[in-house]
């Protein structure tokens, strides 16, 4: 029998965000949170671009690649590439709800033809011994109502699908954008806590407005795990005691050190950046780095001023760090003064 990667806290896919490098300083500060791709497109896939879009980093484990389509075919081989490059678990997208997604006929969209997203579920399990799991809304557009999400999970669920993500808020597909419907309508997240007690053979886990652990946990008791997305890569540290306080990971730390982490990740940097390759693609992962501390303005005004510098490289993670410490022992030696 397949065996899901351990749901209980995973970062989502999200795009132009979660590539290669994300995961990698995400990994740098926790160990058992699960990570995913960005979106992938089967089509790409298709195509012969298998590098491109799934190579990564032996540390990222456990991590999950998420795919985007229609097509049976497509998917069984996106989902068969997934298990030869290594991926814990293969996911199919039919949450997104953006103009350009559903030109392709896949993402949100296709909730209204559960018959199809089951086709395609069987054709990547067949395909594949990854886990597959969904990710979904919890409706879209005027078809929201817990009966019709409840017909969809079971069609899907009956598929074979191992688990579903379910972001708790539907989808718009005209009329907001997508940036307008992470926002508007409200979240239910009593829906997907009902769904799991009307599925409890079925892993469900929770997206949507999870913006702390303490969240994570409180919903954890209802679901069997919780999704964070853009708080995550805003603020990556407050995955840091992840493993301690979710999995309970014996050995794990109560949280790394911030500065140590930065200088892994320039490690990883210098290894893989090259010439022709602006360095912002790597240092804007670490903007939020020492979000909530001293020196976090100057941390991301150092990071930025000089990776537009005609020829940086690694080193101004180096040169920002030092300027963040010169900052914070400023900031520390005046509040010591203002206590004397």
């Amino acid at each position: 029998m397949r065996q899901t990667p351990n749901p209980k806290l995973s970062v989502a896919p999200m795009m132009d965000w979660t590539d290669p490098a994300c995961r990698y300083l995400l990994r740098l500060i926790t160990r058992h949170t699960l990570l995913y791709t960005e979106m992938v497109p089967a089509q790409a896939l298709w195509h012969g671009r298998a590098e491109r879009f799934l190579a990564g980093d032996a540390s990222e484990h456990p991590v999950a690649v998420q795919l985007g389509g229609s097509d049976p075919q497509q998917l069984a081989h996106g989902a068969h590439l997934a298990q030869v490059w290594g991926y814990d678990e293969v996911n199919l997208n039919v949450g997104c709800p953006s103009d350009r997604v559903q030109s392709g006929r896949f993402g949100a969209c296709l909730m209204r033809e559960p018959d199809l997203v089951a086709d395609l579920v069987r054709a990547m399990r067949e395909a594949s011994d990854l886990p597959v799991t969904v990710k979904s809304r919890i409706g879209v557009d005027h078809d929201d109502h817990y009966d019709q999400l409840c017909a969809f999970v079971d069609t899907v669920a009956s598929a074979g699908a191992d688990g579903l993500i379910v972001h708790a808020r539907k989808a718009w597909l005209s009329g907001l954008s997508p940036k307008q419907n992470r926002e508007i309508p409200a979240l239910r997240h009593d829906m997907v806590a009902q769904l799991k007690a009307d599925f409890p053979q079925l892993t469900i886990v929770l997206n949507g407005g999870i913006k702390d652990l303490a969240a994570a946990e409180r919903w954890g008791e209802a679901v069997d795990g919780v999704m964070i997305g853009r708080e995550a890569y805003h603020n990556p540290w407050l995955l840091a005691e992840a493993d301690q306080r979710i999995f309970a990971a014996p050995g794990a730390p109560k949280s790394p050190d911030r500065a140590s982490v930065a200088r892994q990740y320039r490690d990883y940097v210098a290894c893989r950046h090259h010439a022709g390759v602006p360095i912002s693609r790597y240092t804007r992962h670490l903007m939020g780095l020492f979000q909530g501390l001293p020196g976090a303005r100057v941390w991301r005004r150092a990071l930025s001023e000089a990776a537009a510098r005609p020829g940086a490289g690694p080193e101004i993670i180096d040169e920002a760090l030092d300027q963040w410490a010169a900052c914070a022992a400023s900031v520390r030696f005046e509040a010591s003064v203002a206590s004397a």
